[in-house]
């Protein structure tokens, strides 16, 4: 799942992984403490602070795929040269962009509590979104619903896709 901070990455990640009963990767997780100290301090992070954090990430699905094991990775890949990390020449790795327009992000940036990604930073996120192209092959799902109709539209895709 990727997108934006505040786009729903984790809850749909977490509903989609819980229906296929795969494991959920929450890319928040996989952060330096000194990425989420930035953040919290309302400075965006650069593409150096960024590498680190997603070759953790890109480790975490090789183990998973050694492992034989499917899972749902909540990470927002904002740019090509993230996603390229993260999905490569992995053929079996597919790639959710969770899209929404700035004001609905917005609105529910402000609304969620004990968050470290200040809203103030969601300009920021916007500024660096590389909305992922057709040859990255992406789900493209709209974010305006409720978190059950968007993980029911990810499945529905994820389906269409295997017949």
């Amino acid at each position: 799942m990727m997108g934006v901070s505040g786009s729903g990455k984790t809850t749909i990640a977490a509903g989609v992984a819980r229906q296929l009963g795969w494991t959920l990767l929450e890319g928040d997780q996989f952060h330096p403490p000194a990425n989420v100290a930035k953040m919290a301090a309302g400075h965006p992070l650069t593409d150096e602070d960024r590498w680190p954090w997603l070759r953790a990430i890109a480790a975490a699905i090789d183990g998973l795929r050694a492992d034989g094991t499917s899972g749902v990775v909540a990470c927002s890949a904002l740019k090509r040269a993230y996603r390229d990390i993260l999905v490569g020449d992995r053929p079996d790795v597919r790639l959710v962009y969770l899209q929404g327009s700035h004001a609905l992000i917005a609105a529910r940036m402000a609304a969620r509590k004990n968050h470290f990604m200040p809203p103030a930073l969601l300009d920021s996120q916007f500024a660096t979104l590389e909305p992922p192209g057709a040859d990255e092959r992406p789900i493209v799902v709209s974010i305006d619903a409720s978190p059950d109709e968007i993980v029911a539209a990810v499945l529905r895709a994820l389906r269409e896709e295997r017949t």
